[in-house]
């Protein structure tokens, strides 16, 4: 039988309350940015983004410079040839999985050259969300608010692009642009993840909860907001989780973001099972237009 000393478990919360704070915001923002990454089909760019996220962080710790910054610069490369060079869905998969074994690889080599601890090295892919300070706080806050002010910004323009890129463009929607700029913000995204959740697993707070939210829901307005939750749920609930036991967090976030999908699957066939279920896209269309 499991116990937890409760005494001890609250002196933890108090020492890891900047990465609750980080995690809550990356749930938050990663459920947000997510909605688009499943309209638009680039959940495989994220994985892709975060490999050359992994290699810029990783020749920043051999460098001796900052590691989120290089991580930063990383994903900002990997997401301006993505958005120039992959308009379309099958030259975009081309590109990305061109990019995700070049990155990895490179990855790897700054990790074998670098001479510190093995665990900065394992925690540039699988996370090192309990040693967040004050800094790096700071810089997830006020990339999050980037990103979050942006999307408000573009939100209806690129929701529709999303949902119907040939009507958006007829209508004069600027796909392009609006395809360059989104790949920004979600390597800003992806970026910021992999520092926390490590390069490996940042598909579970940026796919995963809206992917999840798109199983119960076609309203524009409770499938972003549920991806949020959803998204919230699983960072928070997997610090939580993981510090009444001895098992690192990253398998909490993730073991609970998928318990939520599959939940959300067991939802939509019981309360869609029998009917004919009308297209998402259209009811989401309607609204971006």
């Amino acid at each position: 039988m499991i116990t937890v000393d409760w005494a001890t478990y609250a002196q933890l919360l108090g020492l890891v309350q900047n990465s609750i704070i980080a995690a809550a915001v990356l749930g938050v923002v990663g459920g947000l940015i997510g909605v688009f990454v499943m309209q638009r089909d680039m959940a495989f760019a994220v994985h892709g983004i975060s490999e050359l996220s992994f290699a810029g962080a990783a020749a920043a710790l051999l460098l001796g410079v900052n590691v989120v910054a290089g991580s930063i610069v990383g994903s900002l490369i990997a997401a301006a040839i993505i958005g120039v060079l992959g308009a379309r869905a099958r030259e975009r998969n081309s590109i990305i999985g061109v990019l995700m074994p070049f990155g990895l690889g490179l990855g790897i080599l700054f990790l074998a050259l670098y001479p510190g601890r093995s665990g900065n090295k394992f925690g540039l892919l699988t996370g090192q969300i309990i040693s967040v300070d004050l800094p790096q706080l700071g810089l997830l806050l006020a990339l999050s608010v980037v990103v979050l002010v942006a999307l408000v910004i573009i939100w209806r323009p690129l929701a529709f692009d999303s949902l119907d890129p040939e009507v958006a463009s007829a209508r004069g929607v600027p796909g392009r642009t609006l395809s360059i700029v989104f790949m920004v913000l979600l390597g800003l995204t992806v970026a910021v993840s992999v520092q926390v959740i490590g390069a490996l697993l940042v598909l579970a707070l940026l796919v995963t909860p809206a992917a999840a939210a798109l199983r119960v829901s076609a309203s524009p307005v409770l499938v972003p907001l549920l991806s949020m939750v959803f998204g919230l749920v699983s960072a928070v609930g997997g610090i939580l989780l993981a510090l009444g036991g001895s098992l690192p967090i990253s398998p909490y976030i993730t073991t609970i973001s998928f318990a939520i999908y599959l939940v959300c699957r067991l939802l939509e066939r019981r309360l869609k099972g029998g009917a004919s279920r009308r297209p998402r896209t259209p009811a989401l269309a309607e609204v971006a237009r």
